[in-house]
């Protein structure tokens, strides 16, 4: 097989590194493998397209923040990949995150119809089917079941600081996006899975394929980090994100720091240097690490993970405690609730600040031994990465 995968990013990020493990394992088959990417460096690939330029993700920023008008700058970048993929023929085109400034999506779906090769597309979120956000349970948007306008998320990613242009966004997407000849969609989850099967993508099909983590860097990881923050007789509730917001439930962290005992612990992982000097001494908070490593002692040290997302997919940080052995709290946020399975922790209602006390409440009491083999047992019945990739292996196997 010949497979082309398209992301805004390659071997960087959770998108980023499933699309180039996804190209490990294709060419230790035998297949030939190439990623297009549109920004940063590649890394971890040994076959790259990169799309455009600095300059021209510059350029698509500024059209998007003035005219709202996402996924459709880079015009002449996309022109010139879509010469690389005619050149490259692929027997399937394998989509990721066609938003991040650097791909002109009208370009690309009139080539896609043009050549009816096989299309797999991988939906992480929900901007496919929007007129503007990736997410829209935090503002309670329900909009895009029959046609943006007035978006309330004009001002979040992709940030717009002019017009609102979401209606002629929504429309020239399920102009754009459907009709495709053979084209398979993939999420990450149950839950978004359902939203596709309410939006106007709802006639392709949909299969669902877990994200997956690497069980043998995930896994209970003995370390000195007690020791070296002074926490070795702290009961610790760990929070992890990339960044930390709102929506990812910053402030619910800020809430239980109110209520800790003298003997309990906050660590936050991901926190900006200007968020550090404002948490207050219940929480720990340690920068972002791109250590894989270092997480995996991290998430070993603590008895809990605490996640109070208030929108997300499948989040992959919830798959890494489980491998570690901790258990997880989780608000019922997105595909968020699919990650857990009995004996791994608990699911509080979410933005239930009393409900997410009283259940790591339960976990203290009965301790973190009781979850640490169902959680790994889980992990590596569910997640483990070999096995996901796989099925995008068969899944390219049964298109073709």
């Amino acid at each position: 097989m010949n497979i082309l995968q398209i992301n805004s990013v390659c071997g960087v990020g959770s998108t980023g590194r499933i699309a180039t493990d996804l190209h490990a394992l294709l060419s230790s088959n035998g297949h030939q493998s190439t990623v297009a990417f549109g920004r940063d460096t590649a890394k971890n690939c040994d076959r790259t397209i990169q799309i455009g330029n600095r300059l021209d993700n510059n350029l698509h920023v500024l059209q998007t923040r003035l005219f709202d008008t996402h996924g459709f700058g880079s015009m002449s970048a996309t022109k010139v990949l879509i010469e690389k993929i005619r050149s490259l023929d692929p027997d399937i085109i394998h989509l990721h995150n066609l938003h991040g400034y650097y791909l002109h999506i009208g370009l690309l779906f009139d080539y896609l119809k043009e050549v009816s090769k096989p299309v797999i597309w991988t939906l992480h979120d929900c901007w496919a089917f929007t007129g503007h956000c990736a997410y829209f349970d935090y503002v309670g948007c329900d909009r895009w079941k029959g046609g943006c306008h007035d978006c309330p998320s004009k001002k979040d990613y992709p940030k717009s600081i002019g017009l609102d242009r979401s209606r002629w966004n929504y429309r020239k997407k399920k102009e754009l996006f459907t009709g495709v000849r053979s084209l398979t969609l993939v999420t990450p989850s149950n839950w978004l899975a359902g939203l596709v099967k309410e939006s106007f993508l709802q006639d392709y099909p949909v299969k669902v394929v877990n994200n997956g983590i690497d069980l043998s860097v995930f896994q209970s990881t003995p370390s000195d980090f007690r020791k070296r923050f002074k926490l070795e007789e702290q009961f610790i509730m760990l929070g992890v994100a990339s960044t930390w917001n709102q929506r990812k439930g910053f402030q619910y962290f800020l809430d239980l720091a109110k209520q800790l005992r003298p003997d309990e612990k906050i660590v936050l992982v991901g926190v900006s240097e200007e968020q550090i000097k404002q948490l207050p001494s219940a929480i720990l908070g340690i920068t972002k690490t791109d250590s894989a490593a270092a997480l995996a002692e991290i998430y070993s040290a603590a008895d809990v993970f605490i996640n109070p997302t208030l929108e997300d997919n499948f989040p992959t940080t919830n798959l890494e405690s489980l491998a570690c052995g901790t258990p997880v709290i989780t608000f019922k946020s997105g595909g968020s609730p699919e990650c857990l399975n009995d004996g791994c922790g608990g699911v509080v209602d979410r933005g239930d600040v009393a409900g997410l006390v009283a259940a790591i409440e339960i976990v203290r009491k009965v301790g973190k031994k009781t979850y640490t083999k169902k959680c790994r047992d889980w992990a590596e019945s569910r997640f483990n990465k070999d096995a996901r990739l796989g099925e995008y292996l068969d899944l390219y196997q049964a298109v073709i």
